[in-house]
């Protein structure tokens, strides 16, 4: 199984230089759960080229610092590939941003939310199960694709876990992101680019309790199994 993970977040450097990028904590997270695939990371956001969808069996979009109404040369192009995807009936996983855009792009519509930047640890519902998960977000998908179910949501989140009649699933949460990589995050960031604010508030969230840093692998995992199987 040939997974192709875009990673879509830049990394300013040298201030993050060593820390892990997208890509590489999606791999980290959803390869324990995943031990048959291989994994294939694209850093779209630095310049290389988007895969063909003959290159891979299935794909998850990363999160960005990005909102799907920016300009951006690979924006056209992700669009195109996502289209390509759901044709060829090849499953497709979206995080944060990769939930705004799989939804914007099959119908629906992601947007700055009225709520503002949500930054720390919220609990989120899915299939009747009550679960904490990492955020960091500004927009939100606020229109329902056509064909799209809501499985999970938060309170200030109504849309946070989409389900497509083709191969899709994506989550606005960060199911990749354990706190010691945010607060890693966060110590190098602090007033450049999150506010003092919003990183006092995500620190204080995650004294309600810990997230499970295994969070949603299976569920990914057993996503990919399904709509890969010969």
């Amino acid at each position: 199984m040939r997974i192709a993970v875009l990673d879509l977040t830049r990394q300013p450097s040298p201030l993050l230089d060593g820390v892990p990028r997208a890509g590489e904590t999606i791999v980290e997270w959803l390869s324990p759960a995943l031990p048959e695939a291989t994994f294939a990371t694209v850093g779209v956001a630095y310049g290389a080229d988007l895969p063909k969808v003959g290159d891979f069996d299935g794909v998850v979009v990363s999160g960005s610092e990005l909102g799907v109404y920016d300009a951006s040369p690979w924006m056209p192009s992700l669009r195109d590939l996502l289209l390509a995807v759901r044709e060829a009936g090849k499953p497709v996983f979206g995080i944060c941003f990769g939930h705004q855009v799989m939804a914007d792009t099959f119908g629906g519509r992601a947007e700055k939310a009225a709520c503002g930047e949500v930054v720390g640890r919220r609990v989120y519902g899915c299939g009747g199960v009550a679960f904490a998960a990492h955020v960091w977000h500004q927009d939100q998908v606020t229109l329902v694709p056509p064909g799209a179910t809501v499985t999970g949501s938060a309170d200030y989140c109504p849309i946070g876990v989409l389900e497509y009649e083709f191969p899709g699933l994506s989550v606005q949460f960060h199911p990749e992101y354990t706190r010691s990589r945010l607060e890693t995050l966060f110590a190098l960031g602090r007033d450049r680019f999150i506010s003092a604010g919003a990183v006092e508030a995500a620190l204080a969230s995650f004294r309600d309790g810990p997230v499970d840093g295994a969070l949603f692998a299976p569920d990914t995992a057993a996503f990919f199994r399904r709509h890969t199987a010969a």
